[in-house]
């Protein structure tokens, strides 16, 4: 038997342990693709396909057999017949079409315009980062519902169908970096256990601890703000 599943809620939470202290580290969305590791009493050790992350989630029914051919490209799109919503970057199987919708399972429904192709892709990070503004900020999140920073990040990488690790301490060893003091558009700062993107020469964007939410702040404002808080330093800067 093939040891490849695919998510099949809008999203799951991926926890650290399975035991009653457990704590939620990170999602994963519809559609994506992990294996299984091991059973461990009601819960599952898993592997994401996307970026090799491991964790624990509940031992459920998933699909075994998909081949996704869009995926949702706005923050969230409802879920007709149903409370639910899939979020950004969920892939879907179109099963049935009518004029305005499409039927990714039995009697659920999204609307067509919510959707691109598998293969597009995304250029401008900013349309992308800038879906979440104001949404809350929650340590291992992945959705509208709650984001952290470098799931953020990582989300625009996932979305372009490009390997961009989970956690901050991973992210920062992709590439080579640098520290300045002139920005641009495209910049990535990392602290320590922190990341957020340069929307311009002047202000950033991350899902920020402290402010509860994602938000832009000023560039220069916030590496102080946060070396006064937290006493923490930038670490690097890269390109994306």
């Amino acid at each position: 038997m093939k040891n490849n599943f695919f998510c099949n809620k809008p999203y799951i939470n991926i926890y650290d342990r399975t035991s009653n202290n457990k704590k939620i580290s990170s999602q994963i969305l519809y559609g994506e693709k992990f294996k299984v590791i091991r059973k461990v009493k009601n819960f599952l050790k898993i592997k994401t396909s996307y970026d090799n992350y491991s964790g624990y989630i509940k031992n459920k029914k998933f699909k075994n057999k998909f081949n996704p051919t869009h995926k949702v490209k706005t923050l969230k799109t409802k879920i007709y017949k149903s409370n639910n919503f899939l979020p950004f970057s969920s892939k879907i199987q179109i099963l049935k079409k009518n004029k305005n919708q499409i039927m990714f399972e039995k009697n659920k429904w999204i609307k067509s315009k919510d959707l691109s192709l598998i293969n597009k892709k995304e250029k401008n990070f900013n349309k992308i980062l800038k879906y979440y503004l104001n949404c809350r900020y929650k340590w291992g999140g992945k959705t509208f519902i709650g984001i952290d920073c470098s799931s953020l990040i990582q989300i625009c990488y996932k979305y372009n169908n490009q390997f961009f690790p989970r956690d901050t301490k991973d992210q920062i060893k992709i590439k080579k970096g640098f520290i300045k003091k002139k920005y641009k558009k495209g910049d990535i700062i990392f602290w320590k256990g922190h990341v957020a993107f340069c929307i311009n020469s002047k202000e950033l964007i991350h899902a920020y601890g402290p402010k509860k939410k994602v938000i832009i702040m000023p560039i220069q404002k916030t590496i102080d703000l946060i070396e006064q808080t937290a006493n923490l330093k930038v670490k690097k800067i890269f390109s994306s």
